[in-house]
């Protein structure tokens, strides 16, 4: 596969200064400066021949950023070669863009997540006076309560955003006090679309933070009813505080080379998704309507995953897939009806399930104790973004 020189993430700027966070090439700079050429010169080359260039390259002797670019190109491109074999290889998707799993490994953890997540659910929907049906009926149930939406009108979207960013607050502080980031990746908030970008069609978008530019997260209202005011929580964790914008925001800062971008891709919607259960383990969601909304994000990232392994690797049709969807989560997730998302698991083997697997691997990696967790995440941050081999 053949990549560009330079691959740019949407919202990044040129020019980003390097934070306290980076790492500067210090012993090894030299060794560093003549990897990273190999590396500009493989991304131009067929996979085989690229593995050919960076095959002399001693990792040992190279600065923690620029062995991570080694070994995450050297990984993904001996999977690329391997899939030029056998192009839709359900195993080697599922690995491409996350590390060495099998599916079956995959699967297990998968389904161990999706049964305690629907557990607490179950637990929490008792709280409220849910108790009859599936989860995926009660939270049809709850999604249908209109006494949770907001205002189908200006007043109510200007109503929902303000909510998020009064959530935001006090996320911030507890991102800041647990996580070691740049100073800029902490300064995000949530806007609306603007009418022009309603009427243009766009979706929802990130403005990655940078020094001097502020990061926001840019929410799609269009059709509120389906955002009702207890899943939004933790759409704020995912995706400003501490989500995306400390990760994406740590990683613009000293970028990784376009080949660890491309190979590593599926750690940066896990850290979005380990985001969401850190911000429940600082008390985010003390409201059992919010744990409710944080649960439905998590069981949606879960089943999915699932679904994909299932389709892919246990002959389940579509149809099967839906069913079980339907009777996990209920209702879709905002951005990913039902249909539209099995018909692109369908045809991307493996990328749901990597998703997945990034979060599950990043909190099995996690200390148990407390007082390790901040430096286990400052280098999960310090370097940027890595396959689950990888990861400290």
């Amino acid at each position: 596969m053949m990549l560009p020189r330079r691959t740019v993430l949407a919202g990044m700027a040129a020019g980003i200064a390097t934070p306290a966070l980076a790492r500067p090439l210090t012993s090894g700079s030299s060794a560093g400066d003549a990897a990273g050429d190999a590396l500009d010169a493989a991304a131009a080359m067929p996979p085989a021949e690229a593995l050919r260039r960076l095959a002399g390259i001693d990792a040992t002797m190279l600065p923690p950023r620029r062995r991570l670019d080694l070994l995450t190109a050297r990984a993904g491109l001996t999977i690329d070669v391997a899939l030029a074999a056998t192009p839709d290889d359900p195993a080697l998707r599922l690995q491409r863009t996350l590390g060495t799993i099998t599916p079956a490994a995959a699967k297990a953890r998968i389904d161990r997540a999706l049964a305690a997540l629907l557990a607490r659910a179950r637990h929490d929907f008792a709280r409220i006076g849910l108790t009859r049906g599936s989860v995926g009926d009660r939270y049809v149930a709850l999604f249908a309560d209109s006494r949770y939406h907001y205002p189908d009108s200006e007043a109510g979207r200007d109503a929902a955003v303000a909510a998020m960013n009064a959530t935001l607050a006090p996320m911030r502080r507890a991102t800041i006090r647990h996580l070691d980031a740049p100073a800029f990746a902490y300064d995000a908030a949530a806007r609306r679309l603007t009418p022009a970008e309603i009427a243009a069609g766009k979706g929802g978008y990130r403005e990655v933070p940078a020094p001097g530019r502020p990061g926001a997260y840019i929410v799609d209202l269009k059709d509120i009813a389906r955002r009702p005011r207890w899943s939004l929580p933790s759409v704020v964790a995912h995706e400003l505080l501490p989500g995306h914008m400390i990760q994406l925001g740590a990683e613009a800062a000293a970028p990784p080379h376009p080949l660890r971008l491309t190979y590593a891709a599926a750690f940066v919607e896990g850290w979005g998704i380990h985001a969401e259960t850190l911000a429940a383990d600082w008390g985010s969601f003390t409201d059992p309507h919010d744990r409710l909304g944080h649960q439905h994000w998590l069981i949606f990232r879960a089943a999915r995953g699932l679904v994909d392994l299932n389709i892919h690797h246990h002959g389940w049709t579509p149809a099967r897939a839906r069913a079980a969807l339907a009777d996990w989560q209920g209702v879709p997730a905002y951005f990913a009806p039902f249909d539209t998302d099995l018909a692109r698991i369908v045809k991307e083997p493996g990328l749901r399930a990597a998703e997945a697997m990034a979060w599950l691997s990043i909190a099995d990696h996690m200390p148990r104790a407390p007082a390790a967790r901040r430096a286990f995440h400052h280098m999960l941050l310090a370097d940027g973004r890595r396959r689950i081999e990888d990861l400290p």
